[in-house]
C-alpha cells in the first residue's frame, strides 16, 4: 500500500533531499584533487580555450588560493602542479607563475566571503553569445540551476589584468553565483568546488541552447515561481556533490594522471 501519494510536493522534495543526504557520502578528495578534477572535467566539457581562463579555490591559509600555473592547459593540471598564491599573485607554494588575469579573482574573494571557488572560462557557445551583448536566458528546466542567479556585464572593460577590471567585474557580479561577460566569457563564483564545476558545465549548455533557440524563433520565459522552485530543487550541496562525482568518474577513465 502506497503511503506517499497524499504528500504535498514540498513534503516530497524534503523527503527526497533527506534521503540523498543519507545515501551519498561526502567527497574524500582533497581540495587540490577536486580542483584538478574540475580542470579536466571542464576541458572535456568544451571549456578549453588554449591557455585562457582561470580556476581558483580558497586555500587553507587566509588570503590565499589555489590556481593553475600559467603555461599549462586545463588538460595538464594535476593536484601536484597547482600553485598557491596570495592576493597579490605572489606564489606561496609551487613552481611557476599564475595567470596575471587572476587579479580579478582576488577582488571577488574580498567582496564575497561566501565564495570558495571561482571559475572563469571562454567556452565556445558562451563566448559566441557574449558577442551579441545579450544576457543569458534561462528558459529550460535543466538550466534552472542558474535561474535568477546570472548577472550580466554589458560593456567589455578590457583584459582583466588591472585592478579596475576587478572592481568592475566584482561589482557587476553582486550577490549572484554567475555572470556573463560581454565580448569575453563566463564566470561562476560558488560556495564549493563541486557547485562551481556543475554550474560552469550548465552555463555553457544553457548558452548553446539559447543560440539554437534564437535561431529557430523567440524564446519564451518560464513562470518565475517555477524557475525559482527548480533552482532550489536542483542546486543543493548534496546534488552538486553527486553531479560532480559522476563527472569526476568519467574524467578519471581518461585522465589517469590527474590525482598525482
Amino acid at each position: 500500500m502506497a503511503d506517499t501519494m497524499h504528500l504535498s510536493k514540498q513534503e516530497l522534495v524534503e523527503k527526497a533531499q533527506a534521503e540523498m543526504r543519507r545515501q551519498f557520502a561526502d567527497s574524500q578528495w582533497t581540495k587540490r584533487e577536486r580542483l584538478a578534477l574540475t580542470c579536466r572535467i571542464l576541458f572535456d566539457g568544451g571549456h578549453d580555450s588554449g591557455l585562457a581562463g582561470q580556476i581558483t579555490a580558497r586555500a587553507e591559509t587566509p588570503g590565499s588560493y589555489y590556481t593553475q600555473r600559467l603555461g599549462l592547459g586545463f588538460d595538464e593540471i594535476t593536484a601536484s602542479n597547482l600553485l598557491q598564491v596570495d592576493e597579490d599573485l605572489q606564489v606561496q607554494e609551487g613552481d611557476g607563475m599564475p595567470n596575471p588575469a587572476n587579479r580579478f579573482h582576488s577582488w571577488i574573494y574580498r567582496a564575497r566571503p561566501d565564495v570558495q571557488c571561482i571559475i572563469h572560462t571562454h567556452p565556445l557557445h558562451v563566448a559566441s553569445l557574449s558577442m551579441l551583448e545579450v544576457p543569458l536566458e534561462v528558459s529550460h528546466m535543466d538550466n534552472c540551476t542558474l535561474y535568477g542567479d546570472v548577472a550580466f556585464l554589458e560593456k567589455w572593460p578590457g583584459v582583466p589584468v588591472g585592478n579596475e577590471e576587478g572592481e568592475i567585474i566584482s561589482a557587476a557580479l553582486g550577490d549572484k553565483r554567475a555572470i556573463l561577460l560581454s565580448h569575453h566569457g563566463m564566470l561562476v563564483a560558488a560556495t564549493t568546488i563541486e557547485e562551481a564545476c556543475v554550474l560552469s558545465l550548465q552555463f555553457e549548455r544553457a548558452a548553446r541552447m539559447q543560440l539554437l533557440a534564437m535561431s529557430a524563433g523567440t524564446i519564451r520565459p518560464i513562470p518565475p515561481e517555477l524557475g525559482t522552485e527548480a533552482h532550489d530543487w536542483i542546486l543543493t550541496p548534496k546534488r552538486s556533490q553527486i553531479g560532480f562525482a559522476y563527472y569526476a568518474r568519467r574524467a578519471l577513465r581518461t585522465h589517469t594522471d590527474v590525482l598525482t
